[in-house]
């Protein structure tokens, strides 16, 4: 798939430095809305809202869930990128539920920052530096068990997906033993960099226990192609079904509708993560 472009400054993490530090900076600008899916039929939301979820150690973290019409079915994990739950990821969780798709978003710093609202100019990077694995990975299993219940759609399957910081933990829930049905992540770093103090998940892929589906832009500066071919080599190492797409020109944070150069990668990123759905379902 060829998708030409020319880089500009807004579209990705301009600092390879600033991404080995704990990917502290943003990668989507504030006016980044999540691309329409492509959809014939889609779903009407039955609820929309955000709310409190209670973490196993005790954590409160902020979240915001739109529930599809239907009761059952496919239900999802948002992991946003290092800002935790932006507009972006609440307009996302939407887009999924018209698609037919719970949907719950999460934000990663209750523990830091509380679970109030927030400036405009929200000093993210701090509270990115204080998160650990395990602390991403319990707040997303309390939105797993959210998505399960009555109150978040009673989710026959669930899945996973994430953006930047939070597709490399998207990938990572694979090894947690939570029963997702699969997993997904934009744009995550799959390899260990200078500084990382987390395992990756090209130390992890043998312990992962669903599907993946990874989804890059080949102009990405921060994450080399054999980066890529080195975690689709380990996965298929370990027989973990894996599909990782390789979008060419496009930078990291391609799947922004502002961007309308890469609305052709967005659209088939969709289609690639509905159909991952509806085949791993």
């Amino acid at each position: 798939m060829l998708y030409l472009s020319r880089l500009t400054d807004t579209s990705e993490c301009r600092s390879l430095e600033a991404l080995v530090h704990r990917d502290t900076r943003m990668c989507n600008g504030s006016e980044a809305r999540p691309p329409l899916p492509p959809i014939a039929g889609g779903s009407d939301v039955i609820r929309e809202r955000g709310f409190v979820l209670t973490a196993e150690d005790g954590n409160l973290l902020g979240a915001h869930h739109a529930l599809a019409s239907h009761e059952g079915g496919p239900g999802i994990v948002v992991l946003p990128d290092v800002r935790g739950l932006h507009l972006f990821y609440r307009e996302l969780a939407l887009r999924f539920a018209q698609a037919g798709v719970h949907a719950c978003a999460i934000d990663y710093f209750g523990r830091t920052a509380g679970v109030g609202s927030r400036a405009p100019d929200f000093d993210h990077g701090p509270h990115v530096d204080q998160t650990t694995d395990d602390t991403v990975a319990m707040d997303a299993a309390a939105a797993i068990a959210h998505l399960r219940s009555p109150a978040g759609g009673g989710a026959t399957v669930v899945f996973s997906v994430g953006f930047c910081f939070g597709g490399r933990n998207s990938f990572n829930l694979a090894a947690r033993g939570y029963g997702l049905a699969g997993v997904i992540g934009f744009y995550g770093r799959v390899v260990r960099h200078p500084g990382d103090e987390e395992d990756t998940p090209l130390e992890l892929a043998e312990r992962y226990g669903c599907p993946v589906l990874g989804l890059f832009g080949g102009a990405d500066h921060s994450i080399h192609p054999d980066d890529i071919e080195s975690f689709r080599t380990e996965l298929n190492r370990a027989g973990v079904a894996n599909e990782l797409i390789v979008y060419e020109g496009a930078p990291h944070s391609f799947f922004d509708r502002s961007q309308e150069q890469f609305l052709d990668a967005c659209d088939d990123a969709w289609r690639r993560i509905l159909s991952f759905i509806r085949r791993t379902a």
